[in-house]
């Protein structure tokens, strides 16, 4: 069973900027995309960013495009997203995820492997 590790959650005031990462038990095929979601109480789990197995290939949703950035080392398998110029609307648990396949995509569904999230809070 692989385990995935979130890390960079906290507490923040509106404009700032955080990085989370996202580690692996055990190294993952290196052929896996992986991509980042976030949730918050009584709504589903939203997408957030997906990139491919090679780096080569990055998607994100319009409500963070231009602000967060996501980027892979694939040596260590470590996932990371950058949030720049972060918004009260940006607070949420943020989960990153394994996708069964090389491309990531927007549906939950497509990721077999998920973290148990890290808080994110964005203040006023």
């Amino acid at each position: 069973q692989v385990q995935l590790v979130e890390s960079g959650g906290g507490l923040v005031q509106a404009g700032a900027s955080l990085r989370l990462s996202c580690t692996s038990s055990r190294r993952l095929s290196s052929n896996n995309a992986m991509g980042w979601f976030r949730q918050t109480p009584g709504k589903e789990r939203e997408f957030v960013a997906h990139i491919s197995w090679n780096g080569g290939t990055t998607v994100y949703a319009d409500t963070v495009k231009g602000r967060f950035t996501i980027s892979r080392d694939r040596a260590s398998t470590t996932m990371y997203l950058q949030m720049n110029n972060l918004k009260v609307e940006d607070t949420a648990v943020y989960y990153c995820a394994s996708a069964r396949s090389s491309y990531g995509s927007r549906e939950v569904g497509a990721y077999n492997y998920w973290g148990q999230g890290t808080q994110v809070t964005v203040s006023s």
